[in-house]
């Protein structure tokens, strides 16, 4: 499995409207790709000045499927984050593998 994150810290002013967007539209257009299992998004605890940050995590079943959603569909929904919120953002995005689980 592959756990994808996305943390982004957005501009202050607009992080309802941003949080918005993400709940009702971007997540569920990930999510409708159908590279990932489930999805959560986490506040990052602590204070940024002028923004606040967010982690935006995804769990893909396995490389395969990642690397699909990656060439696949990635560039045009990061295109439609990137157009709608230039200059409000700042984001990187990091892939972890599972190796064990523990519930």
């Amino acid at each position: 499995m592959i756990l994808y994150n996305v943390t982004v810290s957005i501009d202050s002013n607009i992080h309802e409207d941003w949080l918005d967007w993400m709940r009702t539209i971007h997540i569920p257009q990930v999510m409708e790709t159908g590279c990932f299992l489930e999805s959560r998004i986490s506040r990052v605890n602590g204070e940024e000045e002028g923004g606040m940050t967010f982690a935006v995590t995804y769990l893909s079943p396995s490389e395969e499927v990642f690397k699909k959603y990656e060439d696949e569909h990635a560039p045009l929904l990061q295109a439609d984050h990137s157009s709608r919120y230039q200059g409000k953002f700042a984001a990187f995005r990091t892939t972890l593998s599972v190796i064990e689980e523990f519930k």
